[in-house]
């Protein structure tokens, strides 16, 4: 559909069509390194590029071996069957460790920054707050100071309280990096929140709590989810604190890439990789379609 009024100028022509050339090319240029990886991982050769058999589409180049390579790596008895397979590979394989892993501290890290953030967005909306400012640059420094630094910050203090490499230690770690993408996109969706249906909440006899989950939380629930989900995925795809603070048995699935491209160049990881880009995929799409629904609940066109 053309948005252009048919009264436009030549000028507004041009800006019109020159900035979806733009807007396709950045896409293009962000897409293309992700869409590379998917062919990749299926080459039968242990190459992280493109065999002649591949380019001329010869069915003997292509194979699942490192997919395979996800479940059998680390098993103690690849050639065992049924039930005691499964249960080998799911003890043992090291990138299914790595993705229970990532999973559990994903998740517990998730809920952690979650809750934590969304309960500090709130206070920093309400203007009776002092330091809003001083605070909240306090609360997202996690983003603005090189991860590295904050890395070796959290293993030293850590260390000092028994924390370095846990379970507990890593989550709580990933759950303070999570935080101010939850705090940030939290702040923004009450920006245009009505206060008054608080106050008129408070005057009906409805208490804090009550008011929270009865009247805030459902209006700003895009916001919190949108939060929970940037903090899942920065977890997800955290490396460096997970190389300070984590022992070999909390290793994540970009710990055990690290691994891979430094002592066994694999293409295992382009495998693990195409199935990361597809979770991805669908954590967005949920995302999406929660959005899209929000919208009808409140009566909401959806853009």
């Amino acid at each position: 559909m053309n948005d252009l009024p048919p009264y436009a100028g030549t000028g507004e022509r041009v800006w019109y069509y020159g900035f979806r050339v733009i807007c396709a090319l950045i896409f293009i240029f962000l897409i293309t390194p992700i869409l590379i990886i998917l062919p990749l991982s299926f080459n039968a050769q242990p190459y992280f590029s493109f065999t002649q058999g591949m380019l001329s589409l010869d069915p003997e180049a292509y194979s699942l071996r490192w997919y395979r390579d996800i479940f059998t790596n680390g098993m103690a008895n690849p050639n065992a069957e049924g039930f005691a397979w499964w249960n080998d590979a799911w003890t043992n394989a090291q990138w299914i460790r790595a993705m229970k892993n990532s999973f559990i501290i994903g998740i517990a890290s998730t809920l952690i920054a979650t809750a934590l953030g969304t309960l500090a967005a709130i206070g920093l909306s309400r203007s009776e707050m002092p330091y809003r400012g001083a605070i909240m640059s306090i609360l997202i420094s996690p983003m603005i100071v090189p991860l590295v630094i904050t890395a070796a910050g959290m293993f030293y203090f850590y260390s000092q309280i028994k924390l370095s490499q846990t379970y507990l230690g890593v989550i709580l770690a990933h759950a303070a990096l999570g935080t101010p993408f939850v705090i940030i996109t939290v702040t923004a969706t009450l920006v245009g929140f009505d206060n008054s249906l608080v106050r008129a909440a408070a005057s009906l006899g409805a208490n804090p709590v009550r008011t929270f989950f009865k009247v805030q939380m459902p209006l700003i629930i895009p916001g919190v989810v949108s939060g929970g989900l940037f903090a899942f995925i920065t977890s997800f795809d955290e490396v460096v604190a997970v190389l300070f603070l984590a022992g070999p048995e909390q290793r994540t699935i970009p710990r055990q890439m690290w691994s891979g491209i430094r002592e066994q160049i694999s293409p295992t990881i382009l495998a693990v990789a195409t199935i990361l880009v597809i979770i991805s995929i669908g954590l967005l799409t949920a995302m999406e379609l929660l959005r899209r629904r929000n919208e009808r609940l409140r009566g909401i066109r959806p853009s």
